[in-house]
């Protein structure tokens, strides 16, 4: 079944060669591989150090609240796709379930959002290439932010040149990561069990109360954000009734499990204080601690491989927000210009990997990496909230091939987490990602009000 959507507008209408569609290249695995590369990042190598100091041994449940939190959002967001499997996931839900002006201030949000994690991502994939060569002894001609601009330049060319082309890389990069992270939490779980000997310090599970858990989770929520990303390409993914639930509830379920073991292993291992200590090099200690130099060295190339693909995954999925506002007429009508060679949506790309690259030349992206978090959580409710409007009143061509388990409670429970969250967070961020949905809003009324979206219907 397949669903059409119309707009409405005063303005000159589209050429048809900007309506051409986009191919569906991708299958389950450069799925699965876009969610769970997009995630596994800082969970792993950032934020064990820096959770630890906050929450203690008790970070394991900061993970685990921010993996149930990502799950109650995933439930209705695979519902949600199944039936509208369209470039554009959260923004495309909202739009066509709760009116336009939130559409917008979702889909641009998703799209900044993505932009200033992206150049998060590619500042740390910089830091951990310049910190692997030197623990290999090698002199790299470039500095950090030279190393993250010219990947930032070569992932944007990658996308360019077809889709399928950047899920052949996310397999690669991701399964390379697992491999990795699969001989960390082996030996390291073995030897955090005390199978090999080392003796382990006891140390109290909630060393600083239990309400430092809750701040906790907020902080580093922002590993949980790739799996609407998948959402983002859904009109890329080839079978999309079977391949957007799976590898929407399959990332978080695998993700999270990572990021529990990851920190019962860093905790056992090395203590709470220990890490806190080390801060945002302490998955590398840990390495280092399992098995020498040796670890060390697998630890930051692992790193180097999560940043990488997180990257590349949320350049790919900013584009297709952008993209999608523009079909819509949100944007100007030249961002949804297709690529007749390569099928992709070149002018979205380069305008995304342009702004990436210049907030790399900015340099200070720390504080936009938890706005990232902010919009996306705003947009997290706005979904949970659009599959509660539709379920209660369902246009003709509603008809997904997935239905959210423990409907209403689960969705009610995901807006109600996921804007609750925001209240956990730095207060600056709070007031940047607000000014950010305010000034989107503003654009909406000025530009872009006289747009009206039609009701989902079959066609």
């Amino acid at each position: 079944m397949s669903l059409l959507i119309t707009t409405t507008t005063n303005r000159i209408p589209e050429s048809s060669a900007n309506q051409e569609e986009l191919e569906r290249t991708l299958g389950l695995v450069p799925a699965l591989a876009i969610g769970t590369g997009t995630m596994v990042g800082a969970g792993i190598f950032v934020f064990p150090g820096l959770a630890a100091g906050r929450a203690g041994p008790a970070a394991m449940l900061s993970f685990a609240i921010g993996a149930v939190i990502a799950l109650l959002v995933a439930l209705p967001t695979s519902e949600l796709a199944t039936a509208m499997p369209e470039s554009g996931g959260g923004y495309f839900f909202v739009s066509r379930a709760l009116g336009t002006l939130l559409g917008c201030m979702v889909g641009v949000g998703q799209w900044l959002g993505l932009i200033f994690a992206s150049a998060f991502y590619l500042i740390g994939f910089g830091h951990y290439l310049s910190d692997l060569a030197r623990e290999l002894g090698v002199t790299l001609p470039l500095p950090v932010v030279g190393l993250a601009f010219g990947m930032g330049i070569l992932l944007t060319g990658v996308s360019v040149t077809g889709t399928e082309n950047t899920g052949d890389l996310q397999n690669w990069i991701v399964g390379s990561l697992l491999a990795i992270l699969a001989g960390f939490l082996g030996h390291g779980g073995l030897d955090a069990l005390g199978v090999f000997g080392r003796q382990q310090t006891p140390e109290a599970f909630f060393p600083y109360g239990t309400m430092p858990v809750l701040t906790t989770a907020a902080l580093v929520f922002t590993s949980y954000l790739g799996f609407v990303q998948i959402a983002t390409v859904a009109g890329e993914i080839k079978a999309p009734s079977r391949n957007l639930p799976r590898s929407m509830i399959g990332s978080v379920l695998l993700v999270g499990t990572l990021y529990v073991l990851t920190i019962f292993i860093s905790t056992s291992l090395l203590g709470s204080e220990s890490l806190a200590e080390m801060g945002e090099t302490a998955a590398v200690n840990v390495g280092r601690s399992i098995a020498g130099t040796f670890g060390a060295a697998a630890l930051l190339g692992g790193g180097l491989l999560a940043t990488l693909s997180s990257a590349n995954a949320s350049i790919l999925s900013a584009s297709r927000s952008i993209y999608a506002l523009s079909r819509d007429e949100l944007v100007p009508s030249q961002v949804e210009r297709i690529n007749r060679r390569y099928r992709t949506p070149h002018v979205a790309l380069l305008l995304t990997g342009g702004i990436i690259v210049a907030l790399i030349l900015f340099g200070r992206v720390e504080v936009l990496a938890e706005v990232a978090s902010l919009l996306h959580l705003f947009m997290y409710g706005l979904i949970c909230v659009a599959l509660l409007v539709l379920r209660q009143s369902p246009p003709s061509g509603y008809q997904p091939s997935f239905r959210c388990p423990g409907y209403p409670v689960v969705p009610v429970l995901g807006a109600l987490t996921s804007f609750g969250l925001v209240a956990f967070m730095n207060p600056l961020s709070i007031a940047i990602g607000g000014g950010i949905l305010l000034a989107t809003a503003g654009w909406y009324l000025l530009y872009a009000r006289a747009v009206t979206i039609s009701e989902i219907s079959s066609s």
